[in-house]
């Protein structure tokens, strides 16, 4: 039955492909179609080991599982080990050296939103053009876009002499603190290519990411004097914690909302006599009664942006608006950065032209940059600055985070095909 599927599934994916390729794209694309069964077995494995990021067996497991795949087209794969102190299992790297054509950064992530204590949701066909199962999309349905993709052009002998790196961090979904110590030796890397290549999530057929917001974290903490609640508002007592922030909040959204690729969010609220947070389980707890005027006050909240200096702007004036304390209160906000921007470039936007390119000769329609703010932080954001970015390359599919999370395996043969000839075209620029 499943060999059915994927015989149905190649027939469907079929196109009459524009004679503007060559011989050589052709043989490329009839390469994805013969190794696609094997390429839907692997997304199968990988799809049914659980790698939630705080799993550090699961992730090593997966990324075991590239390893052999990899060394088996040539690639030299080894293991980026992190400190202990972030709690992380570490990034896997394949990579092959040489002189020829341009050099290209490969990314992917091999933890997924979904950890051991969670239930358990293999991969299933629903029907001839859907599949689900845990990071189905996101991103190990992209995660082996790349392998196949490389793996055709390896067939081919068209990676002979030149310079690739496939880069699979174990943590994007839940990077350990300080996330530029988990990162740092991904970017030292990144540096000495062309152009970086992400293959998250698909945002549609024919749409490529040029952009994607960065996302930091900040807390707020409030104190207030407490008494007995028939005195609030009183001069001599004050509005308490819970309304000071409250009140920051508020002017939070009354002042800076609505401007263009900015947010903010308040995701947790804990007020009352007393309270107590956990910084690592997010866990917090409040002690108090009704007829008490709070004394403590602690929100925490994430601030998501398209460049740095949008970024410090907010944050400057979210430090302005604490400082407007209520009477007998007093406020602190404390900033933590998170990933970077990806900003939209010049070159960004030339590799989307490239892409399309891609697409119209082979008969898909031309492809369109997202809009910069759609898309949240990426790992690609990280070397942004240092060379030529394109994401969103990868599978397409719906309820990504959610047990709901879906492939189009409709369109996953056709998205191979234009990934292996994007790929081949991109090396001889």
């Amino acid at each position: 039955m499943k060999n059915t599927l994927l015989i149905l599934l190649l027939f469907i994916s079929t196109q009459v492909f524009s004679q503007k390729l060559t011989k050589i794209e052709s043989q490329l694309i009839d390469l994805i179609d013969k190794n696609f069964e094997e390429t839907v077995a692997l997304l199968e494995k990988t799809v049914n080991i659980n790698s939630g990021t705080l799993n550090l067996m699961g992730v090593r497991e997966v990324g075991r599982v590239f390893e052999r795949e990899f060394a088996k087209i040539g690639f030299q794969t080894e293991w980026i080990t992190l400190p202990d102190s972030l709690k992380r299992a570490g990034h896997f790297v394949a990579t092959r050296k040489g002189t020829k054509g341009k050099k290209l950064f490969f990314i992917g992530h091999l933890d997924t939103v979904f950890e051991k204590d969670m239930p358990f949701y293999p991969f299933t066909m629903v029907n001839d053009s859907t599949a689900k199962g845990q990071g189905v999309n996101d991103m190990k349905g992209g995660n082996v876009m790349i392998f196949a993709t490389l793996k055709a052009l390896d067939q081919m002998g068209l990676l002979k002499d030149r310079t690739i790196t496939v880069y699979f961090p174990g943590d994007e979904e839940n990077a350990g603190d300080p996330s530029w110590v988990s990162r740092a030796e991904f970017v030292e890397r990144a540096k000495q290519h062309d152009y970086a290549l992400g293959y998250e999530t698909a945002q549609g057929f024919n749409i490529a990411t040029v952009a994607r917001r960065g996302a930091s974290g900040w807390t707020l903490k409030t104190t207030g004097k407490q008494v007995h609640s028939s005195g609030v508002f009183r001069e001599s007592v004050g509005y308490g914690a819970i309304y000071e922030a409250s009140r920051i909040l508020n002017q939070f959204r009354e002042e800076l909302a609505g401007e263009q690729y900015l947010t903010f969010n308040p995701g947790q609220f804990i007020g009352g006599s007393d309270i107590s947070y956990n910084p690592d389980t997010g866990e917090g707890e409040a002690l108090g009664k009704t007829n008490i005027v709070a004394r403590e006050a602690f929100v925490t909240g994430d601030l998501r942006f398209l460049g740095e200096p949008q970024k410090e702007a907010a944050r400057e004036k979210m430090k302005q608006i604490v400082t407007q304390n209520l009477n007998g209160t007093t406020a602190e906000i404390k900033f933590q950065d998170g990933i970077p921007s990806m900003p939209p470039t010049p070159g960004n936007y030339a590799l989307v032209e490239i892409l399309s390119k891609v697409s119209v000769d082979m008969g898909f329609g031309a492809i369109e940059a997202g809009d910069p703010g759609s898309r949240g932080a990426g790992d690609i954001s990280y070397v942004a600055d240092y060379l030529d970015c394109i994401d969103g390359l990868g599978a397409s599919g719906t309820g990504a985070h959610s047990p709901a999370e879906t492939i189009n395996m409709k369109q996953y043969p056709d998205l191979l095909k234009r990934s292996v000839v994007f790929v081949n075209r991109l090396m001889d620029l």
